[in-house]
């Protein structure tokens, strides 16, 4: 007896999706077993599969460290303003939900142009008045920062939580990715936090070369962005900000919820993160 796969089918793929290509979204739901997601997508996955078998683990870290992030500042600061680049699409526990179960009070606003996305992000529209959605280009700080939306609903007179949660790694444009985040920090108000997390090559020769085999996969996949950038390239997204403790360390080190007792996959020494708060 035949059985329904759990996936859209190709030839209901709505006319706005362009399926010729990988989406990061819709590949980093493939990485998560969600079901947004199609055949060009999971190969990327299947790809880096070949190369690391435990690969889906690097958006599993990447999403715990979002859920461990966002709760730290929701608990341990006055912030209750958050902007999020580069959501992605909805899965278990997104930025929202964290904070607003902390803090009800708390705004978030999600920043994302994949077409899908925003076929996802009118429906969190919908969750609470406090939760809202734009269309922009992550790495156009100044296109998002000018966002009439943006503008209305957070006070740049009071500390704001910017994230970019695994998504500079995909970026291949002519700035660098230091100028970009700087232009986001310098129009952030004192107290502010900002947290990213990034593809990681910890220069060792038992991790390096793995780094670097993902990143090639990455670079010649059907999505063709996933860069691996060394300790100090990511610690200089940070600039003039003060780091939490640990600093940037790897995903799964930051401020685990409990202690380890399984040790780490390989590819959990190849993304690491952070959080800064600028003074």
């Amino acid at each position: 007896m035949a059985t329904s796969s759990p996936y859209p089918s190709e030839h209901e793929v709505p006319a706005y999706i362009d399926t010729s290509k990988a989406s990061i979204a819709r590949v980093y739901d493939a990485f998560l077993n969600g079901k947004d997601n199609y055949e060009i997508d999971r190969e990327v996955l299947h790809r880096v599969q070949r190369v690391a078998p435990e690969a889906a683990q690097l958006a599993f870290d990447n999403r715990e460290f979002l859920i461990r992030a966002t709760r730290f500042i929701a608990l341990q600061t006055g912030i209750r303003q958050y902007l999020d680049c580069g959501s992605g699409l909805p899965t278990a526990e997104n930025t929202h939900q964290v904070a607003q179960r902390i803090r009800p009070d708390s705004t978030v606003i999600y920043v994302d142009n994949d077409p899908v996305v925003l076929a996802h992000g009118r429906a969190l529209l919908e969750e609470n008045d406090r939760t809202h959605f734009i269309a922009e280009d992550i790495f156009e700080p100044e296109a998002v920062l000018d966002n009439m939306i943006v503008r209305k609903n957070l006070d740049f007179d009071e500390p704001i939580a910017l994230f970019q949660f695994g998504t500079i790694h995909h970026y291949d444009g002519a700035r660098s990715p230091r100028d970009i985040m700087t232009t986001y920090i310098d129009a952030l108000p004192p107290g502010s936090m900002v947290g990213i997390t990034h593809f990681f090559d910890p220069e060792t020769s038992d991790h390096s070369p793995l780094a670097r085999r993902m990143e090639d996969v990455f670079l010649h996949s059907p999505m063709g962005t996933g860069v691996f950038r060394t300790m100090a390239e990511i610690e200089g997204m940070f600039p003039g900000l003060e780091m939490i403790e640990p600093g940037v360390v790897r995903c799964a080190e930051w401020w685990p919820d409990g202690p380890r007792i399984k040790p780490l996959d390989e590819v959990q020494y190849c993304i690491a993160g952070g959080v800064g708060v600028k003074r």
